[in-house]
């Protein structure tokens, strides 16, 4: 069965899209820990992250870096965390988590209601900083 990811990757479900290429998607989270909250994934639907190919795996991060650039420079934030967990969704993934304090990355902390004008508002600018 497909995870949540591969039905955003096929447009089944729709998502807040901040970057996307051949081999990677970059969105927002949803229900983030924090306003700028994004995910990035390879689009071919690999569980744990270290059973991604080198090159993949190499290109992933890559990718990520891009993404955590443009949403440094979009939200107000000292750093840009990053977090690989892989328990919720079957699907590799990277958080890309804008922080001003550690608690920023608690994962244990409620997650953040967020309209769907403030997530356009988000995608929007963040997609504005990538070159």
């Amino acid at each position: 069965m497909a995870s949540i990811f591969t039905k955003i990757i096929n447009g089944e479900i729709p998502c807040y899209k901040i970057a996307e290429d051949e081999n990677y998607l970059a969105f927002l989270d949803v229900f983030p820990l924090a306003i700028g909250h994004t995910l990035v994934i390879p689009k071919k639907e690999i569980d744990y992250i270290f059973d991604i190919d080198d090159q993949l795996f190499t290109g992933l991060h890559l990718f990520s870096k891009k993404v955590a650039k443009a949403v440094e420079m979009a939200v107000p934030c000292k750093r840009i965390g990053v977090s690989v967990i892989g328990l919720e969704v079957p699907h590799a993934h990277i958080h890309i988590i804008p922080l001003n304090t550690m608690n920023d990355i608690n994962f244990t902390r409620p997650k953040l209601t967020v309209s769907k004008e403030v997530l356009e508002e988000t995608a929007q600018k963040i997609r504005s900083y990538l070159k």
